[in-house]
């Protein structure tokens, strides 16, 4: 049985009564695109000749703005969730200068220097913890900040003290997953050879679709590694294989980086930082990121030198409408930006539109392995990210920037094209592995997997 969170239900609600607006609101024909599957009835009245009350009626409701009352309300799905996130946890979470969810008492620094550290313990601020990220060339400082102060004024005022350092909150991260009610995918090879990365929740290793895949857990949050429902999720889409369901790339070894622990803080920018240099020293060529949340400068330093290094850093667009401000890390340059389709190849509605799109993958009308060893419905741009990641594996078991851009050029050619012809903003290089959705129907899919 899958459990669902207070926070997880405000927001699950909060994307469903977006989906009702537009129900109600939008003309048949917009209807007709975003809510796949839905037959209205029709009502005709005997006896009443053709045009008998023609003119006497009022014109049909006109909604223009249909599409952004959508985004608004998935906008404001997301602002629930966080507000929730930041309300339950006022000792441990505070917010950015944009209302974002940080870790409290925190700032980070990256590779400050030794004459800066002294300036900044001058100034109030003890270095908390220091860690050095071999395999990137980084050096990340956790900053305690004084007490009685804000994240915010924190942040300017080290500012402020090293204006050429590179400082910024601990920002939070959260899953790029949302949820559906439930209702024999082409067999992949080469998986048995790949390495591939996943930064989220724990994995419970246990689940009948990952019998067969060799997994080494890390935790980087307080409280070691957590099995959580996404976390499974995710990983059975990139590696696992039960019966009908198979992953993009079945049998591959997973580095599974749990950056969530058992802290409602987990997620920060410190914790992914800190899995990507373990990423990087334990040389997996693919990493899958299915997480979401502002720009973070520890953030971007991490990921560039990622890319430089010749690793491909797979993320999900996030879910936040079309108008969303660009969601990080998959933004980033050189990270592979995947949005999500629909069973009938139609975007998500809900899905991000950052700058660029590079693929396309199956991410609703779909199961997933879940947390009672069975299965369920699981809708959203994480999920469509490990597909991608998944064939990425297959080619790049480990970072090399020329064999990068050769595995990236042969998803491309492999690819369908859809949308206008070629690479476009709404799909990018095409879709990949839409044969690998899983319909829930087939496997008996009971439940919904919701945020964690």
């Amino acid at each position: 049985m899958v459990r669902h969170r207070t926070p997880a239900r405000r927001g699950s609600c909060a994307w469903k009564t977006a989906v009702l607006l537009l129900a109600l609101a939008v003309p048949p024909s917009a209807q007709a695109q975003l809510m796949p599957g839905l037959d209205l009835p029709t009502t005709s009245l005997p006896g009443l000749p053709s045009g008998a009350i023609q003119g006497r009626l009022p014109p049909p409701l006109s909604l223009p703005d249909a599409p952004g009352l959508a985004n608004r309300v998935l906008q404001q799905a997301r602002a629930v969730r966080l507000t929730a996130l930041i309300r339950d946890n006022p000792a441990i979470i505070d917010v950015d200068d944009r209302g974002a969810p940080v870790v409290r008492g925190e700032v980070l620094a990256v590779s400050p220097s030794p004459e800066a550290l002294v300036r900044l313990e001058t100034g109030g601020f003890r270095v908390r913890s220091r860690t050095a990220f071999e395999g990137l060339g980084l050096d990340l400082v956790v900053l305690a900040i004084p007490a009685g102060l804000s994240a915010r004024e924190a942040v300017r005022r080290v500012r402020a003290i090293d204006p050429e350092g590179e400082y910024d909150f601990n920002h939070i991260y959260s899953a790029a997953g949302a949820a559906e009610a439930p209702g024999a995918p082409a067999s992949g090879d080469g998986g048995a050879a790949a390495r591939v990365g996943l930064i989220d929740g724990g994995v419970d290793t246990r689940h009948p679709a990952l019998r067969n895949v060799r997994i080494e857990q890390r935790g980087f949050a307080p409280g070691g590694v957590q099995p959580r429902a996404h976390g499974l999720a995710v990983a059975s889409l990139l590696a696992g294989s039960q019966g009908r369901f198979q992953g993009s790339a079945p049998g591959a070894s997973l580095y599974v980086a749990d950056v969530y622990g058992s802290t409602p803080a987990g997620g920060s920018a410190a914790a992914l930082a800190a899995a990507l240099g373990w990423m990087a020293q334990s040389k997996v060529g693919v990493i899958n990121v299915s997480l979401v949340g502002p720009p973070n400068l520890t953030l971007q330093a991490a990921v560039r030198a990622m890319v430089a290094r010749g690793h491909l850093i797979v993320a999900a667009v996030g879910n936040d409408g079309p108008a969303a401000p660009p969601l990080y890390p998959a933004a980033y340059p050189g990270v592979i930006a995947v949005t999500a389709v629909d069973s009938r190849r139609r975007l998500l509605p809900e899905a991000g539109r950052p700058p660029r799109i590079d693929f396309a993958a199956p991410g609703a009308d779909m199961a997933a392995p879940g947390a009672d060893g069975g299965f369920v419905a699981v809708r959203g741009t994480s999920f469509a990210a490990p597909i991608v990641a998944g064939r990425l594996a297959r080619n790049l078991p480990t970072p090399d920037p020329a064999s990068a851009a050769r595995a990236t050029a042969l998803l491309a050619r492999d690819a369908q094209d859809l949308g206008a012809k070629g690479p476009d903003a709404r799909f990018g290089k095409g879709l990949v592995g839409f044969e690998l959705a899983t319909r829930p129907a087939t496997v008996a899919a009971r439940g919904v997997l919701t945020h964690p």
